[in-house]
């Protein structure tokens, strides 16, 4: 088997996704340079986290951690990139799995019933060929063990994209933009939101929206990366 991996690698080397060196056999995805690298928030080893505090009032909320800080022109941003944008979904449950592992030890998915990835509209998916978010939860879900509830909330209409949107803009886009298919399933529940960035917040929060008024509902969130200062 070891041969024909190596055939394989000979006529079809893997690359960095960041900086493009090839990949040793070990490495998948990123190299161990560029993982090492990668911009972590640490956010959930942070009592009252600055993302926490940005999404405090807006919903039922048990906490918040993003995996990596966002900015124009760093590595995360190739991350990001190539997820959503190059057709790369096995890097998705690769990521998925990463955050898992890092925040795993810290109890962050302790008391969690499900995992609910953010949704997108159905043409964009199929235009995409998958949803980013979803490939992050199900890569959580491989290491924590955490079902992931699919398809229970929906994007009832396309939005325009919001990367070039300024604050106001992007809640507005936002608005009655989710609903619920299933609000019993989520009664008494601990859910966990994933998505890959978040900015404003406007997002999450209208996804959660949709949730409004299941008793005894809690909801934390975790996404790929944070935008903006920590």
């Amino acid at each position: 088997m070891s041969i024909w991996i190596d055939l394989w690698e000979l006529f079809f080397p893997r690359y960095c996704v960041v900086c493009g060196r090839r990949l040793l056999k070990a490495e998948e995805h990123l190299c161990v340079r560029c993982m090492t690298r990668l911009p972590r928030t640490r956010l959930h080893l942070q009592a009252d986290n600055k993302m926490e505090k940005d999404l405090w009032g807006k919903m039922s909320l048990g906490r918040a951690s993003a995996f990596l800080h966002y900015t124009q022109g760093d590595d995360s941003r190739k991350v990001l990139y190539e997820l959503k944008y190059y057709g790369n979904s096995r890097l998705g449950i690769f990521l998925g799995r990463l955050m898992a592992n890092e925040l795993r030890a810290s109890g962050f998915f302790q008391g969690i019933d499900c995992i609910v990835p953010v949704p997108l509209h159905e043409k964009k998916e199929r235009q995409r060929g998958y949803n980013q978010s979803e490939m992050l939860a199900n890569g959580i879900s491989a290491v924590t063990g955490i079902p992931v509830f699919n398809k229970l909330i929906v994007r009832t209409r396309q939005t325009e994209t919001q990367t070039h949107k300024g604050r106001a803009a992007r809640w507005e886009n936002m608005q009655d933009v989710f609903g619920c298919t299933s609000p019993e399933a989520f009664q008494s529940k601990h859910i966990l939101l994933v998505d890959d960035v978040m900015t404003t917040g406007a997002t999450l929060v209208a996804c959660a929206d949709a949730l409004l008024g299941i008793p005894n509902l809690r909801i934390s969130v975790l996404t790929l990366a944070l935008a903006g200062d920590l």
